[in-house]
């Protein structure tokens, strides 16, 4: 189980040491490893030996499944984890809360979610920071409250939607006259060529 950890661990803390020809070991990736990087795994491993039994077995599944996914959706999953790893703590760990409370909603408000959290790792870090602030505001929302703000949202988007066909029939207004302008002026054209 030890030599799994480890090689899990330098797995994810050192991606960039895959491109060698030969396969190393888990023991040679470690040792391969910066002073501090060894550190941070002994650290990381120490953690992981505290957590219970049936966590540690979850993890392990965890890896197991990451290990067994094609390499473009891995390497996905590894970016994802290092902009993660990357972000400020604070931001991290609303994250985390997300991902708790994401374990027990039904599918559609874990697609909900998922196409949330999407936007959060995509975005910069300044909009990264609205959006958790968003998500923060409406987690202290009352049900009344985010259902008023649900009814501001669709208002807004029925009028965008109206502006939008407003536009549309003015544009085609527009167009229409046009239209009328050139054949009236093809029209006197011929009417002056016939009267030569």
């Amino acid at each position: 189980m030890r030599a799994t950890m480890l090689l899990v661990l330098a797995t994810l803390a050192a991606p960039a040491a895959r491109a060698q020809q030969k396969p190393q070991s888990a023991e040679e990736k470690f040792r391969s490893l910066p002073p501090e990087q060894q550190e941070e795994l002994r650290r990381r491993y120490r953690e992981l030996q505290q957590l219970p039994p049936e966590e540690r077995q979850r993890i392990q599944q965890n890896l197991d499944r990451l290990n067994g996914m094609p390499p473009e959706e891995r390497a996905r999953v590894e970016d994802n984890y290092r902009r993660f790893r990357a972000m400020p703590s604070e931001q991290r760990q609303q994250i985390l809360q997300q991902w708790q409370r994401f374990r027990s909603l039904s599918p559609q408000q874990r697609d909900e979610l998922r196409d949330a959290l999407r936007r959060v790792m995509n975005a910069d870090p300044d909009d990264r920071r609205q959006l958790l602030q968003n998500m923060e505001r409406w987690q202290r929302m009352t049900p009344e409250q985010r259902e008023d703000a649900r009814q501001r949202f669709r208002e807004q988007q029925q009028e965008k939607r109206q502006d939008q066909r407003e536009q549309r029939r003015e544009r085609q207004q527009e167009r229409r006259e046009r239209q009328q302008e050139r054949r009236e002026r093809r029209m006197e054209q011929a009417d002056q060529r016939h009267h030569r």
